[in-house]
């Protein structure tokens, strides 16, 4: 990478940062098993002039997904988890699934199974469209919100059941929606393990790659690196501390939650989840630690939608181009992307504004830390990519 790409590179963040797009952010790439760029730009701490570091913690929030996904690949690999299982065998709560159509329930057409979970193609949403179902999760979710710091929080497992007894938005496999199929997947990793799903995920994945600042809080020694969240408000001109409990994801991070959510529970750093990446770069190791085979890491990162699924993700804006399995976007035609893109490529980002994108053709990894409410892929991240994919 030339001087110029990476001054250009930096002048992008800290355009966005003066102009309110972010307050801060932390940008790593990696190639070929090495560090290529890194910057990190602007405050974690507005108010107090607190810059962001290498070590700073991020909310995940969706960037979550990913993780969620490799471990419930790792109990499939160990003969644990059966992907075509119905869930109702793992969680009693899914028996008798409905479907709400044209406002009238009916029985599900199709047994929901894991696949449909790591596919979002299991007719569960995030609430809040005009449906009984929408509005029974909606109203869910904010239950769940004014639980959590009291001794009656939900747990991970009993939060799936009740999900659980709601009508879905469609028949299983008939079209896909995003939704809060990772938060399901997590408690039947947390079945079918026998564990806590943090606990697995600790030994089974962060524990062996050095994810040591990897989890669903932060502890107290710690919290000090942990970022603060802006919004924009008005006409997007002036940025406000964001300190808001999103998802039943408490912003504090303070205490080990009873729900620890596979959809968007996890913090991390820039260099902890490029740990990840790289494991699966490397077909499943990292220094010389394996915790999954190549073949697991290659059905992970494959497969893609049917077209009924697919048009129903076209709607989409600046998904164009990409399909979705196993809890990630993929590069379908690259011909039809938002921008440059590489064959082959796989990742997922945040609300929080979080990024990540693998490059297994390039052997690179994109990782984008920030927090910024409503960001997820923004305007920000398309620019900083094509500026990177254009020099290579």
């Amino acid at each position: 990478m030339t001087e110029m790409i990476k001054k250009r590179l930096c002048e992008l963040i800290d355009e966005a940062i003066s102009d309110g797009t972010t307050a801060g952010m932390s940008m790593l790439v990696r190639k070929d098993n090495e560090e290529f760029f890194y910057t990190n730009r602007g405050y974690k701490n507005r108010e107090e002039k607190k810059e962001i570091r290498r070590d700073t913690i991020f909310r995940l929030y969706s960037m979550s997904k990913p993780i969620t996904a490799a471990a419930a690949m790792i109990l499939m690999e160990q003969g644990k988890l059966d992907l075509a299982q119905p869930i109702e065998e793992i969680l009693p709560g899914f028996k008798g699934l409905q479907v709400e159509e044209n406002g009238v329930l009916r029985p599900a057409g199709k047994i929901l199974t894991s696949v449909h979970l790591l596919n979002m193609t299991s007719g569960l949403t995030y609430g809040g469209e005009n449906t009984k179902a929408g509005k029974l999760i909606g109203e869910y979710l904010q239950f769940c919100e004014t639980k959590m710091h009291t001794d009656q929080a939900v747990t991970t497992e009993k939060f799936a059941n009740h999900i659980g007894t709601f009508p879905l938005a469609f028949d299983p496999d008939s079209s896909w929606c995003y939704g809060l199929s990772a938060d399901i997947l997590g408690a039947v990793i947390e079945q079918v393990s026998g564990m806590r799903f943090g606990e697995f995920l600790e030994k089974y994945l962060f524990a062996p790659l050095g994810m040591k600042d990897t989890g669903f809080w932060v502890a107290p020694e710690k919290r000090h690196r942990l970022a603060d969240a802006y919004e924009t408000v008005g006409n997007g001109d002036i940025m406000i501390p964001y300190r808001g409990n999103h998802l039943v994801i408490s912003y504090k991070m303070e205490t080990p939650p009873a729900f620890e959510s596979g959809g968007a529970g996890l913090v991390s750093t820039i260099d902890d989840y490029a740990r990840f990446a790289q494991m699966l770069l490397n077909g499943g190791c990292l220094d010389g630690v394996r915790v999954m085979s190549s073949r697991t890491v290659e059905f992970l990162t494959s497969g893609s939608l049917l077209t009924n699924q697919q048009n129903a993700m076209n709607q989409w804006l600046g998904m164009e181009g990409y399909t979705y399995s196993h809890l990630m976007r993929r590069v379908k035609d690259t011909g039809r992307t938002c921008g440059i893109s590489l064959e082959g490529e796989y990742g997922w980002d945040g609300w929080l504004g979080c990024y990540f994108e693998n490059f297994p053709n390039e052997n690179m990894t994109i990782l984008i830390m920030q927090q910024k409410k409503d960001a997820g892929t923004i305007s920000l991240t398309r620019k900083l990519r094509n500026v990177l994919l254009s020099s290579l």
